[in-house]
């Protein structure tokens, strides 16, 4: 019997920093994914790329990627 394994999750949530160093790094809620990159338009790209290696089988990968970019800030009150 060949049962198809369904998503677990419908929706991947990204936090995007900006790295000290420079470019922007992305880490996933709730599951080992981090990747980085110079610019926004690269890290989408390795988010998709890093996704599809997190979860190979087409049937199990979440069907939205959401990049939730934080940005801190800190000053005197």
């Amino acid at each position: 019997m060949n049962k198809t394994k369904k998503a677990k999750h419908i929706e991947i949530i990204f936090l995007v920093e900006k790295d000290p160093e420079g470019g922007y790094t992305a880490h996933a809620l709730g599951e080992s994914i981090f990747t980085q990159a110079e610019n926004m338009e690269t890290l989408r790209e390795n988010v998709r790329d890093a996704v599809h290696c997190h979860y190979p089988f087409h049937e199990e990968r979440p069907r939205i990627i959401r990049l939730h970019e934080v940005h801190e800030e800190v000053f005197e009150v």
